[in-house]
């Protein structure tokens, strides 16, 4: 998409002066408000995945990449005004040594508030299944692992724009998560690196974050990440607690899960912002991460996407965005 420079340095001041300015202490009671809560569309989540997974592989450096990247600019466009909407491009040298261009898209929603919280997920899909015994070689399909958690953040900003929520919400689009080789993590979190590195205005400070990646898988569940737990425990619980009420405690269990390196781990790093992770996993009996068999193969695609499993992810974050955050 095409910018004027000013319109870009105005566009990030609007997004996040109101953030700078906020120095309250996070507050996690989140009870209910009395508030109406819009209606999740898990059938437009679903359609937002089939959209995307249409593009073929998102890989940095595809043809998929950079339709999906002007798709989703438009998309965001649309509900939340171009002048709300920022793309943060910078460059990579992949393994190949040929530089690959990566882009952060951005949008906030209701910017007059200082009172913010972060929403994100990567849109990026990894570039190889070595998961996969067949074609262990091939991209993925990412209909989850990178579908999903952008499907649900799409879903939510068409409501947003028709319904004003009474905070201010930044949506963030993280490109680079996947791209590492297994072992290899200064290849992974490209996106998420950069932006808590170079953020578009200093002192971005919303009250806390949550990240989604892999959330509209069949039989899903989200335990209790373990890095979110030691970033933000009263959140965690906070947010569990919400989903159990909301009669989603069977994707949402009261239990532990594994510690998972992902976007939420590199923000909270580099800027102090609390963000947690909802990720479908299990915890194996040696306290690591069990991921689900499509997980980095080629089967990550339509097949395995479930709109129950979106329907609460969407219910969950809609109820906490307008019945309970105050």
């Amino acid at each position: 998409m095409r910018r004027n420079v000013l319109t870009i340095l105005t566009c990030s001041s609007l997004l996040f002066t109101a953030s700078c300015q906020n120095v309250e202490e996070p507050r996690f009671s989140f009870e209910e408000q009395g508030r109406e809560v819009p209606r999740f569309s898990s059938e437009n989540a679903y359609g937002f995945i089939e959209d995307q997974v249409d593009f073929g592989p998102r890989s940095p450096g595809s043809d998929g990449h950079m339709r999906a990247k002007d798709y989703f600019v438009d998309q965001l466009e649309n509900y939340a005004g171009e002048r709300f909407v920022y793309v943060q491009s910078f460059s990579h040298t992949g393994y190949d040594g040929i530089s690959l261009p990566l882009h952060n898209i951005i949008a906030a929603f209701n910017v007059q508030s200082r009172n913010r919280i972060l929403l994100a997920a990567h849109w990026d899909t990894r570039p190889r299944a070595e998961e996969d015994p067949d074609k262990p070689d091939s991209p993925i399909p990412g209909a989850d692992d990178g579908g999903s958690g952008v499907a649900v953040l799409l879903e939510l900003a068409r409501i947003l724009s028709e319904f004003p929520p009474p905070v201010g919400i930044d949506i963030i689009l993280f490109d680079g998560e996947d791209y590492g080789e297994s072992g290899d993590l200064d290849n992974y979190f490209l996106g998420s690196r950069y932006w808590s590195m170079n953020q578009p205005v200093e002192g971005y400070s919303p009250r806390f974050g949550i990240l989604l990646d892999m959330v509209g898988g069949d039989d899903a569940r989200f335990p209790k990440e373990g890095y979110s737990v030691r970033i933000a425990p009263q959140l965690v619980d906070a947010v569990w607690r919400t989903a159990a009420q909301l009669g989603y405690e069977s994707f949402f269990p009261d239990e532990r899960g594994a510690m998972i390196s992902d976007d939420h781990v590199i923000v909270e790093r580099n800027t102090g912002i609390p963000v947690i992770n909802i990720i479908n996993h299990r915890r194996s009996e040696n306290g690591g991460a069990e991921f689900p068999p499509y997980w980095h193969t080629t089967d990550d695609d339509m097949d395995i996407i479930d709109r129950e499993t979106l329907q609460a992810t969407g219910d969950l974050l809609t109820e906490l965005i307008y019945n309970r955050i105050n």
